[in-house]
């Protein structure tokens, strides 16, 4: 089915393009064009009136972990999981994620590989869900942050070796933990977990493959360490200094704060084993600095919840972008990192991200403008992934769509 969106707000995250009363037109090989006025000539297509909305890029989640449950402590759950029982989960949640207009995420661990399988599930048509870029089971040091899902290695050799066999495993991109994590218990989150030189070395692997890599970081030593290492994008960077900014700046190295998670874990003391609880206490406050820091220098930013963490349910993207908006960032710029930034930080900005002659017609339709309030992505009244609607409000099944052939 061909569609075109007409009389539409576009806003194409391309630069900083907001075309009013639009059109675009577009099918399930990609958009065929989009501006202020589409020619369609010769083609029977279905066409919405988009009067009152707006449609920009399809959202991405630069950090979820599929299969993981939001229960109090999930790396509990996870141990006694089977295979089939975090498959079962993941395609749950591919669901919620494409009903809140999600249509691409980064997966950055799961136990199994099921990410990987899943992937190919969505990507062969055997199942609807967003697109998916799986790092598999993360990459960590013995006793390290979220051993339960994970390849335990120590020293280059090791760390090699794992990398090549998540490679093998046909993994998008590698996870890797470089400092400890609240949700693991016994782990100090600011200690250093892998070296410098082990980083460095699934750093190496990584862009033989041509794979990009992500970074567990809490502690700024071990920050530093996965930025000089090479990795593609830091995760959480609770604790920035100026020198850490300044290596980002230098090259290029992706943040991607997702503030919304230990947020969720600390409004709700009792309901989390304490020992989650008095790590995040001692650094919540500079987790919102060490942001601050971040963009108030221009270091590029992926919008990534934590999806799949305590109480962290598919879909709180928009919450993030909020809390990334009361940090400082402007309406746009927190859009941009969960569009064209989140694409550009898994090197697929050709594909998605934007709304763009030849690019992937992943849309997401919603009434009002999310430039004046961005609360208004909450309510998606159409989604489209590769073409096909994945959602639709039930008032706009019918009534602004005119066939013609």
């Amino acid at each position: 089915m061909t569609y075109k969106l007409t009389n539409i707000r576009i806003l194409t995250c391309h630069g900083e393009e907001v075309i009013e009363h639009g059109e675009v037109l577009f099918n399930e090989t990609g958009i065929l064009e989009a501006g202020q006025h589409v020619t369609a000539e010769g083609v029977d297509f279905e066409e919405i009136d988009g009067t009152g909305l707006t449609v920009l890029p399809g959202l991405i989640d630069s950090h979820v972990h599929l299969g993981m449950d939001t229960s109090p402590d999930p790396f509990a759950s996870m141990k006694l999981d089977e295979p089939e029982d975090i498959a079962f989960k993941a395609v749950q949640q591919g669901y919620q994620f494409l009903k809140a207009g999600i249509t691409s995420v980064r997966n950055l661990g799961t136990r199994y590989n099921v990410d990987i399988s899943y992937r190919n599930a969505v990507s062969s048509g055997v199942i609807d869900g967003p697109r998916v870029f799986a790092a598999g089971r993360p990459i960590v040091m013995t006793g390290g942050h979220g051993h339960v899902m994970a390849i335990e290695a120590d020293g280059c050799d090791e760390v090699r070796k794992a990398a090549r066999t998540q490679i093998k495993a046909g993994a998008d991109l590698l996870k890797v933990m470089a400092t400890g994590g609240v949700l693991t218990e016994g782990n100090d989150p600011g200690a250093t977990q892998f070296s410098e030189e082990e980083l460095s070395c699934i750093c190496q692997e990584a862009n033989k493959a041509s794979k990009t890599t992500a970074a567990h970081t809490i502690g700024t030593e071990g920050i530093k360490n996965a930025i000089r290492a090479g990795v593609t994008t830091i995760e959480h960077a609770y604790l920035l200094d100026e020198e850490a900014v300044e290596l980002m700046l230098r090259k290029g190295t992706y943040l991607v704060p997702t503030l919304i998670a230990p947020k969720l874990i600390i409004d709700k003391p009792g309901s989390v084993p304490d020992y989650m609880i008095d790590k995040l206490k001692k650094i919540i406050d500079d987790h919102k600095i060490s942001f601050q820091l971040a963009i108030k220098a221009g270091v590029p930013i992926a919008a990534g919840t934590d999806a799949g963490t305590p109480f962290n349910t598919p879909g709180l993207l928009i919450d993030e972008l909020a809390l990334m908006m009361e940090y400082g960032m402007t309406s746009y710029e927190a859009i941009s990192a969960a569009t064209l930034g989140a694409a550009k930080a898994v090197k697929k900005e050709d594909i998605i991200g934007s709304i763009q002659e030849g690019k992937a017609s992943d849309l997401f339709v919603v009434a009002g403008n999310p430039l004046d309030d961005i609360h208004t992505l909450k309510s998606p009244v159409y989604v489209f992934a590769s073409g096909r609607i994945v959602h639709q409000q039930a008032e706009y099944n019918t009534e602004k769509k005119t066939l013609h052939a």
